[in-house]
């Protein structure tokens, strides 16, 4: 068997098995190792040289899961608790819930779509908002597996089809590796190949919103949540944070640094007071531990990732396609969107896949005759089929990350099932159809 499927495959049913995903990432990047030909050691040393790429973005996350729990202690996240559960507790009235239901995944729907163009933090806004809701998601019945979806969704879409923020950083990389890849493109052209698979997403969210997720589910509140939301935020504490925020923000952008961005934001809550110096420690460790299992995910997913190309099975498993599916072009494409599929599902990251399979799927494109939209959207589409629904993409670890905070979240079957499910599915649908239609 081809060592991709291979690792892909471990990987993934060890994780269904409930495994963690840190060691079916280690085990699927030893079986694919040793299958696509290299030694034990080598596979070893190929996985611990990938290790290093990871580190970064670890790094960059405990350092915002400090920030975020350091913001929270400021009593913020309080006042908008309050302010929900007025809605919600007013005489009881049903029709109340209902709002406060729609307030809340619409805020975090527009919050999560902000955080990829306009505010470009990513997934830091969600150990800020959502620990200190939970128990209002609780009480409001709502199902966190919807939550993730929205999450998800509002992570994803965004940046695959708009070129402001990550997405810009997105469409770049997209147009610089077609282009290494003997096919120079017009970045303009990107939205307009991308607008259908967007709207495969689309569909993907309104069947999980009105549909997959819409009965009431049973959490147990945790009293640890409830424990944490005791501090009543003060003009001062207020003050202070929204400079946090903008000192963060500000740094982030001029420094393309989350690390310097969160340190930041934490420097101006210790000289302004917003948090106690003697408390500090304590609260940092704290939001590190949050974050620690998201950082120790794209750490291993690096070295799994090295070790999938260390094979230089790839390569061959798109060629096979090609030589399979000659002359029926819309077989082919659909089978280079699940070889891609496998790939990125491992990679986790549409950035860090796309250098990969664009300098394999240009050439074999222009071999089967698809123009160059065709070949912008499969490639793109290909991507985003890893952040969409990989139990190693910062765009499920992140809505896992705050919703889990209580134990009561399991990042497989209640994150990235359901979106693989509901994103995954339709972008290969609409991204098949969008290359048959683009020739």
């Amino acid at each position: 068997m081809n060592a991709v499927i291979l690792a892909v495959l471990v990987m993934l049913i060890l994780s269904l098995l409930r495994v963690n995903v840190v060691f079916a990432l280690l085990i699927g990047a030893l079986a694919g190792g040793v299958t696509g030909g290299l030694s034990f050691m080598d596979t070893i040393t190929a996985f611990t040289d990938g290790l290093g790429e990871g580190a970064t973005i670890a790094l960059s996350y405990a350092m915002l899961g400090g920030f975020a729990v350091a913001i929270s202690r400021t009593g913020i996240p309080e006042l908008l608790v309050q302010g929900v559960l007025k809605v919600v507790n007013k005489d009881g009235e049903t029709s109340r819930e209902g709002l406060a239901k729609a307030l809340i995944i619409f805020a975090l729907l527009a919050m999560a779509i902000l955080s990829q163009n306009v505010i470009p933090i990513h997934i830091a806004f969600i150990p800020l908002l959502v620990p200190p809701i939970l128990h209002i998601l609780n009480e409001l019945r709502i199902d966190r597996r919807l939550i993730a979806a929205v999450l998800t969704f509002g992570l994803t879409a965004p940046y695959v089809l708009l070129p402001y923020g990550f997405g810009l950083i997105f469409h770049d990389i997209l147009a610089t590796q077609m282009e290494l890849a003997g096919l120079p493109i017009d970045m303009a052209d990107i939205p307009r190949a991308m607008a259908l698979p967007v709207a495969g997403l689309a569909v993907g969210l309104i069947i999980a919103v009105f549909f997959s997720y819409r009965k009431p589910r049973d959490y147990h509140i945790a009293t640890s949540i409830e424990e944490t939301q005791n501090k009543k935020a003060s003009t001062k504490d207020i003050i202070v944070t929204i400079i946090a925020l903008a000192a963060a923000l500000y740094a982030q952008i001029e420094t393309d640094s989350m690390i310097i961005g969160a340190l930041a934001g934490i420097v101006v809550l210790y000289v302004f007071g917003a948090m106690k110096w003697r408390e500090a420690d304590d609260v940092l460790t704290e939001g590190m531990r949050m974050m620690a299992f998201i950082g120790f995910v794209m750490i291993t997913a690096n070295g799994f990732a090295s070790v999938i190309q260390a094979t230089g099975d790839v390569e061959p498993l798109v060629n096979s396609v090609s030589e399979l599916f000659a002359g029926n072009k819309g077989i082919a494409a659909l089978m280079m969107l699940i070889v891609g599929l496998f790939v990125t599902m491992g990679i986790g990251s549409s950035f860090a896949t796309i250098p990969i399979i664009a300098a394999i799927f240009v050439p074999l494109s222009m071999e089967f005759g698809f123009s160059t939209m065709a070949i912008i959207a499969l490639i793109g589409t290909a991507g985003a089929l890893g952040d969409a629904g990989s139990p190693a993409s910062d765009s499920t670890l992140g809505p896992t990350a705050g919703l889990n905070v209580d134990g009561q979240h399991n990042h497989i079957w209640d994150t990235v099932v359901p979106t693989f499910i509901h994103y995954n599915i339709p972008l290969v649908i609409f991204g098949w159809i969008t290359v048959m239609l683009l020739g």
